[in-house]
């Protein structure tokens, strides 16, 4: 279990690096809740924007989860634990003003960039609702709620 790495993942990596092309400048692996022991991959604590790279397998991705066949029931508790978790970040955070971005690691990193820089740029633009003035929800579906598929 050692080698499995909690920051600095390929696709953690390759996202990172195309967020700093577009001139983004960001803190990794860092809480954005001071006293809340739960991190996200990258934040941007001025714009109150927290990404999470989520694997597929610690997280249950839908298209890439096979089942253990080895202790299962230890396991799905886990992949379960993880979920609920999961879950609880983004209702803290949110409550908090934050916005979640949440990506699986098998997701176009591309991609992933884009929808954060234009996140970003919403924010910083103002990002006000026209109608009542009060800031929109920018951030894309979230994974582990059931409501993104996976590509």
């Amino acid at each position: 279990m050692r080698a499995n790495r909690s920051r600095d993942t390929k696709p953690e990596l390759a996202l990172r690096s195309l967020l700093h092309a577009k001139g983004l400048r960001y803190r990794v692996d860092a809480s954005p809740l001071q006293g809340v022991r739960r991190r996200a991959d990258v934040i941007f604590p001025r714009d109150k924007v927290a990404i999470f790279v989520d694997g597929c397998f610690w997280h249950g991705c839908p298209q890439h989860l096979r089942p253990a066949k080895t202790n299962a029931e230890a396991w799905a508790a886990k992949l379960e634990e993880n979920r609920a978790r999961d879950t609880h970040t983004n209702e803290l955070l949110r409550a908090a003003n934050w916005t979640v971005i949440r990506f699986w690691e098998h997701e176009d990193p591309a991609v992933a960039a884009e929808i954060v820089a234009e996140t970003l740029l919403h924010l910083r633009g103002g990002g006000q609702d026209s109608d009542t003035g009060t800031a929109q929800d920018v951030s894309g579906p979230l994974p582990n709620d059931g409501s993104r598929v996976c590509d």
